[in-house]
């Protein structure tokens, strides 16, 4: 069968999970012609080994894994991030905390930057991108997250990034910050069984929140303020129905201009705050 005509059977006899853009990314993975390029190569015959391929991975997405996983490849903030088994996907919706962060820095020159759980680098990688005078630590624990962390760092070419290996609850000495950012982990764990199967495949360390999604909105701020400047900045993606609680942990442990920022959906999906009293240390 040629190109054309093995894109044409996908389409006509679709399986679980395939709608025309996952056939589109799995055709490209497998034979490495883009949907676009078919009129100009779809009279090609592929290989064997092409065509197996590409029913491996039809039949593994049938499986419920993750697209993303399967191509190996994934944009965040117009940037090509290498994801697979092991780290957390980056989301259009975490795109809204690069954006807060973005803002909150405006005002200042050479800013110093962590990313805590910092899973593929997509906030540190984009952050560093769109500020080259930035100094951006990426603190990430997990030993099957790293390494994707520091490939990222590298294909981005975002030599102001520097992936550290580290718990966020026993931070490692750094210079005092102007920001600190995280997506932590804040689904509620009785809610994990019953996640969409995709996200299943997800490392559960990056998505358990524990019993009400918010242990890491409790500990996160009283350890890291004292490691801002004085008047810097934390700020958290959080769950859909988070922001007010989240907020309310933030004032209660010594930041104050609380602030709210929606993601394209209109959902509050980021919670900031500046710290009243921080002194570096």
């Amino acid at each position: 069968m040629t190109l054309q005509e093995i894109w044409r059977e996908a389409l006509a006899q679709p399986g679980p999970e395939e709608d025309p853009f996952a056939l589109a990314c799995l055709f490209q993975k497998a034979f490495g012609v883009e949907r676009a390029r078919l009129p100009l190569c779809g009279g090609q015959v592929p290989s064997p080994a092409q065509t197996e391929a590409f029913s491996r991975l039809r039949a593994r997405l049938a499986m419920g894994e993750p697209l993303q996983y399967l191509v190996e490849e994934w944009e965040f903030y117009g940037l090509p991030f290498r994801v697979g088994p092991g780290v957390l996907i980056p989301r259009p919706d975490t795109e809204t905390l690069v954006e807060c962060a973005l803002s909150l820095l405006a005002g200042t020159a050479a800013p110093r930057v962590a990313d805590l759980c910092a899973g593929s680098g997509a906030i540190a990688v984009a952050v560093g991108h769109s500020r080259p005078d930035a100094q951006v630590w990426a603190l990430e624990l997990s030993e099957q997250a790293f390494p994707y962390l520091e490939e990222n760092i590298a294909r981005n070419g975002v030599n102001n990034v520097r992936a550290v290996a580290a718990d966020v609850l026993r931070p490692p000495e750094l210079e005092p910050l102007d920001l600190v950012v995280s997506n932590p982990p804040y689904i509620r764990r009785g809610e994990l069984e019953g996640l969409e199967r995709q996200v299943q495949w997800e490392p559960r360390m990056a998505l358990d929140g524990g019993t009400d999604g918010l242990d890491f909105y409790r500990a996160l701020p009283g350890i890291w303020r004292p490691r801002l400047k004085p008047g810097g900045w934390m700020a958290f993606e959080v769950g859909y129905d988070q922001a007010q609680a989240v907020g309310a942990l933030l004032e209660a442990a010594g930041f104050a201009q609380i602030q709210l920022f929606a993601d394209p959906t209109g959902i509050l999906r980021v919670v900031a705050g500046r710290a009243r009293f921080a002194a570096a240390g």
